[in-house]
């Protein structure tokens, strides 16, 4: 059974896998504080069915209480170790089944197993507030190895902590003129393309969500990401497939483990 990987946008993707839908980050938003959604219309009402959500981080962007309340009952929700007590509107979330997670964990779901790995990326809900959880990645283990890494920089045991995958969904980009800490930008997730050596990629996490009134500040940072993470794994991974995928267009991988 292939492997079915939908981008709605910024860090959402619906990974389909044996008979599974496990869902990353949902963000459903038109706008999102000092946010807007620049491209790509709204998912639509089917991108909320799931049997899993995952959620990496605290950040708003990628926690989103708002998003997360629109989840159908029953969703199970897997959260970063603390985050309930860091997101207090996470309480409210009593028609979801929210578990909290640690790297090492594996929440098997169905068919598959969702396996929670170590990100390095800033696990503060505000960048200045005290409260915060560890960030997380995640591997879909199916048919495939699937690694959503969330929001992460480039570190060096990378590879041995996600482990052998055949499909990565990495972070090119950004939501900002300009990436701190903690993220890749589409040269670094090329190198880490090449150090986890998977079958097939897709660049996530950008050219969707720009600041109010910053249109015309650094505007390649929004639009090149993804070509310029195409351009950089054919020559750091040229075995890997990488597939630039528009808002909400799928891709139907075949793997063999």
């Amino acid at each position: 059974m292939p492997v079915e990987i939908t981008w709605w946008g910024h860090a959402t993707c619906t990974v389909e896998d044996s008979n599974v839908r496990v869902l990353t980050d949902p963000l459903f938003a038109r706008r999102l504080a000092h946010l807007r959604r620049r491209r790509g219309a709204l998912p639509p009402s089917g991108a909320r069915d799931a049997d899993v959500a995952l959620v990496s981080h605290l950040h708003a962007d990628h926690l989103h209480v708002p998003s997360l309340m629109r989840l159908a009952p029953g969703t199970r929700l897997l959260v970063p170790r603390g985050a309930r007590r860091a997101v207090p509107g996470l309480r409210r979330l009593t028609h979801l089944r929210v578990s909290e997670v640690a790297p090492g964990d594996e929440i098997p779901v169905g068919e598959v197993v969702v396996r929670a790995v170590p990100a390095r990326h800033d696990g503060r809900r505000l960048p200045l507030g005290p409260h915060r959880a560890p960030a997380l990645g995640y591997v879909i283990a199916g048919e495939a190895r699937t690694y959503f890494a969330g929001d992460t920089g480039l570190f060096d045991t990378m590879a041995e902590e996600v482990g052998p995958v055949e499909v990565a969904l990495l972070p090119v980009g950004g939501w900002g003129p300009y990436l701190g800490e903690g993220h890749l930008d589409a040269g670094r997730a090329a190198e880490a393309l090449a150090q986890l050596a998977p079958c097939s990629a897709v660049p996530v996490h950008y050219g969707t969500y720009w600041p109010i009134g910053m249109d015309a500040v650094r505007p390649h940072e929004f639009h090149a990401p993804g070509d310029e993470f195409v351009r950089l794994a054919a020559r750091r991974a040229p075995g890997v497939a990488v597939h630039r995928l528009g808002h909400g267009e799928s891709v139907r991988l075949k793997v063999a483990r």
